[in-house]
């Protein structure tokens, strides 16, 4: 009869372990390797995600160019077109002084 094995696990067995003193080294020395290669693929990931985020900045800022100009354009002329004739502007809301015989109308 076969033996049951507990669920999600393989039965895959590895070769024994290196006994011998260059076994041992031949293992540190490949773990040590892919080790390097593991932090030299993470750095050039880092950068190509860096110059694909510089160059994706770079777009936006030239794309939007023209509404940042109209912004600048626009803001001189929109305060003095809000600025009332009769009254004080305070917060974005005119205020009126009226005489006090106006009012009891």
């Amino acid at each position: 009869m076969p033996r049951a094995s507990p669920p999600f696990s393989s039965d895959i067995r590895f070769a024994r372990a290196p006994q011998g003193i260059a076994g041992k080294l031949l293992t540190a020395l490949f773990s040590v390797g892919l080790l390097v290669l593991g932090v030299m693929f993470s750095l050039v990931a880092l950068a190509v995600a860096a110059v694909i985020g510089l160059l994706f900045a770079g777009w936006f800022w030239w794309k939007t160019r023209a509404l940042r100009k109209a912004l600048r354009e626009a803001t001189p002329a929109a305060a003095t077109a809000s600025r009332a004739a009769d009254g004080d502007i305070i917060d974005g809301e005119c205020v009126r002084e009226t005489p006090s015989r106006e009012l009891l109308r």
